[in-house]
C-alpha cells in the first residue's frame, strides 16, 4: 500500500479520485491517520444471537461516523487504479532485488524506471513523475 504522504503528493498533483467500491481511504488529523477504510455498498457484520449467528448488514459502523467530505480524506490508489492512471505510457513492471521498477515512456520516447520497494509505490512514483511534468 502505498504512503499517506505519497499519496496527498499524487493528489496535489492533479491525480483526480471518484470514490467506488472497493477504494481504500484515510482520514488523516482526526486520530485516525493509521485507520485504513475501504470504500463498501453495505457493511455487514455477525452478531451472536440467542438463535446462532446472524449476518446483519447495516448502513454504518456501530461506532457511526455518519459522514465526512471527500476532501477530508485521502485515497490510497490500489496498484490497478495507479497502473491505469499512467494510461498508454506505461511499459512493464519488473521485480528487482527486493524491490520493482515501473518502466514508462519518458518525454523523449526513452524508457524511465521509478523503483521501490513495493509494486503499487514503484506505480505512484512513475505516476507521480508524469503529473509534476
Amino acid at each position: 500500500m502505498i504512503s499517506v504522504e505519497l499519496a496527498l503528493r499524487l493528489r496535489a498533483a492533479g491525480l483526480e479520485w471518484t470514490p467506488a467500491s472497493g477504494d481504500r481511504f484515510v482520514i488523516p488529523a482526526r486520530e485516525m491517520d493509521a485507520d485504513v477504510f475501504v470504500v463498501s455498498e453495505l457493511t455487514i457484520d455477525v452478531h451472536q444471537a440467542p438463535t446462532g449467528p446472524l449476518i446483519r448488514f447495516n448502513g454504518t459502523t456501530e461506532w457511526a461516523l455518519d459522514s465526512v467530505p471527500q476532501e477530508a480524506v485521502v485515497w490510497l490508489p490500489r496498484e490497478g487504479q495507479l497502473r491505469a492512471a499512467l494510461g498508454a505510457r506505461f511499459r512493464r513492471l519488473e521485480p528487482i532485488g527486493d524491490g520493482f521498477a515501473v518502466v514508462i515512456e519518458g518525454a523523449d520516447g526513452s524508457e524511465e524506471r521509478h523503483v521501490d520497494v513495493d509494486a503499487e509505490r514503484a506505480y505512484a512514483r512513475a505516476l507521480l513523475t508524469l503529473l509534476t511534468r
